[in-house]
């Protein structure tokens, strides 16, 4: 178990997120078009999993267009945002943001969460996704994580693209 902040209030996770070194789990979310993906449909590529609450927080918007910026300039690399939102709602945001260089994957009706330490287990956020980074070379081991301690704050942008160079 994580214990994390929201707007300085104690909350806790359901564990821990995976180690630097180990393999990341294969997941089996939801994209925006409802169409099942995992991580064999981004064999080969880096990944920088954004992951966060909801992406109707100023936070977690702010997080999506920075990483979408960010990935526009990197090489063989995909930036993935996840949360518990609809495919629906992370697809419209996207379209009203212009961002096209994320992929959007919904943990709504799958373990991903549980699986990686990002459920949120109590507070008025119990159920979400807490505001993490993950980040795996090719061969999906993890390279860098950061669980962020306040959920109202941004993540480590630059430690997040640090650890693909």
């Amino acid at each position: 178990m994580s214990t994390i902040t929201l707007h300085g209030n104690q909350i806790n996770t359901v564990g821990s997120l995976p180690s630097v070194g180990t393999q990341l789990n294969d997941f089996a979310m939801v994209n925006q078009e409802l169409a099942v993906k995992g991580l064999n449909d981004f064999g080969g590529k880096k990944k920088i999993f954004n992951i966060f609450p909801s992406i109707d927080t100023g936070v977690c918007a702010a997080s999506a267009r920075k990483f979408n910026e960010e990935a526009s300039s990197m090489e063989n690399t995909v930036v993935i945002n996840v949360s518990r939102d609809l495919p629906f709602a992370l697809g419209r945001f996207c379209a009203a943001e212009g961002l096209k260089n994320v992929e959007n994957l919904s943990d709504f009706r799958t373990d991903f969460g549980e699986k990686n330490g990002l459920t949120i287990a109590d507070s008025p956020l119990q159920g979400l996704l807490s505001r993490a980074i993950i980040v795996t070379d090719e061969n999906n081991k993890i390279l860098y994580t950061e669980q962020v301690p306040e959920i109202a704050q941004e993540p480590n942008y630059e430690a997040a693209i640090k650890a693909l160079q």
